[in-house]
């Protein structure tokens, strides 16, 4: 599969299979269209005889020919007939997202999580179902060494004294069982103090701070309970810890709406804060609230993606460069098989627990007992939801066998596929437009900055 596009200037050429990325002059462009369309050289030379040489075309031929030779072009999908293997697959569980509190002290109008009921009462982790959870980790990782387990909510600083504690035993433990435990941490910083941030630079290896963007556009979404934003508490905050982690190793992370399809300026409003690390996404909610994406939104919001790639572009050469979430791809040797096959590894690799112990494929999924997997004291004891999260891929995904760039998205995410669909191996349509923009973005600015170089 070849996807051809062109942006900013730039005629790009994606080979989905090998991940091969050619910046094509006109000529070359036009020919790999052609050879697209299963023209014979005779052919292609005839259909371009009245736009270029024919000397020039026979060795723009030659070069799509050595391009092939060199599985650069046109290449064959192999992972196709190795999905039965792929699916049979032993799994070993290597990440929890511990809900260390289903509480939280703002009232965010967009939250899947219900301000942090997650459908259900309002519940602190206790350490014993904690430290069960960091035991059930352990027993059921196999020879994997690296394990994460991300603290989240609602808002995990409101059991602060419990997410250290299990921190300090879960140091204890990988000495004991050869293991490597990777923290993380999920904050709407009401609660971020010094204490917070120096035990956080100690031991978590990466911390996301939600704010949305511009004063105005989170004090609509991240209020308080009574109505009051948030926004003016937690900036300095989030600026003092970005600084203090050397601007490395944590994420402002930020959801736009139906109320701010300018994003791109909610962007660079914090990339203007000093934020180097910075990720802006969009919601997903029910059709019906007045804040979420429709389709007429898509042009719109593929646009703002082209003028934030441009002007990231202007910064970096100017050296005011950040990184932008969705726009960091890997076109040197991308992820793993496993991953660019099935994604995030939920309800297989990776659990949600909530916090009296039970097991869910992952947050997203938590409260819908359809999906309820287990305990933390038993173990995963519906083995037929593991077993169909093991077969969803993007092979199983009819939507994605035909996508250039379903080895970027994976498939995309589970739960946005059951919750607009009803099943897992569907899609989330509005998620795949955005994502198809996302990677031709950041694709593109790769491209310019070499090109620069």
């Amino acid at each position: 599969m070849v996807h051809q596009y062109t942006n900013n200037g730039f005629h790009i050429v994606l080979d989905t299979n090998s991940g091969a990325v050619h910046v094509a002059d006109d000529l070359m462009y036009d020919v790999i269209a052609l050879k697209k369309e299963k023209k014979s050289d005779a052919d292609i030379t005839e259909a371009l005889s009245g736009r270029y040489d024919a000397k020039d075309v026979a060795k723009a031929l030659q070069e799509c020919r050595e391009l092939q030779e060199a599985g650069q072009l046109f290449t064959e999908d192999i992972y196709r007939d190795a999905i039965l293997d792929f699916k049979k697959r032993q799994t070993v569980v290597k990440a929890l997202c511990l809900h260390i509190a289903h509480d939280c002290n703002l009232a965010c109008r967009y939250c899947f999580a219900e301000e942090g009921e997650y459908h259900g009462r309002r519940a602190l982790m206790s350490f014993e179902v904690g430290k069960k959870a960091l035991d059930f980790l352990i027993a059921n990782s196999g020879n994997r060494r690296n394990l994460e387990v991300d603290y989240f909510g609602g808002e995990p600083l409101m059991n602060w004294q419990v997410v250290k504690d299990l921190v300090r035993y879960g140091r204890e433990q990988e000495k004991l069982h050869d293991k490597n435990f990777r923290f993380t941490l999920t904050t709407n910083g009401v609660l971020l103090n010094d204490e917070v941030m120096e035990f956080c630079n100690r031991e978590m290896a990466n911390v996301v701070l939600s704010i949305d963007g511009r004063k105005e556009v989170h004090d609509r979404m991240r209020p308080f309970r009574g109505g009051k934003g948030s926004y003016d508490l937690i900036l300095p905050k989030f600026q003092k810890f970005a600084e203090s982690r050397n601007q490395e190793k944590y994420y402002v992370r930020g959801t736009f709406t139906r109320n701010n399809l300018d994003f791109a300026k909610d962007v660079l409003h914090l990339a203007d804060l000093g934020f180097k690390q910075i990720s802006v996404e969009p919601v997903v909610a029910a059709p019906e609230d007045d804040y979420a994406l429709r389709e007429e939104d898509i042009p719109a919001l593929c646009e703002q993606y082209d003028i934030l790639a441009k002007e990231m572009i202007r910064r970096e050469k100017e050296g005011r460069g950040f990184n932008f979430f969705h726009f960091m791809i890997d076109l040197t040797g991308g992820p793993c098989v496993y991953k660019r096959l099935s994604g995030c590894g939920s309800g297989t690799e990776y659990l949600a627990v909530t916090p009296w112990g039970d097991l869910y494929p992952c947050h997203q999924f938590v409260g819908n007992e359809k999906f309820l997997m287990g305990n933390v004291d038993e173990g995963i004891t519906r083995t037929d939801i593991r077993d169909e999260f093991k077969g969803c891929n993007v092979y199983a995904k009819e939507k994605c066998r035909d996508c250039f760039a379903r080895f970027y998205c994976s498939g995309g995410c589970a739960a946005n596929s059951y919750n607009f669909h009803g099943r897992i191996d569907d899609a989330y349509d509005t998620g795949c437009e955005l994502e198809r923009k996302r990677v031709e973005c950041a694709i593109m600015i790769k491209a310019a900055l070499a090109a620069d170089n």
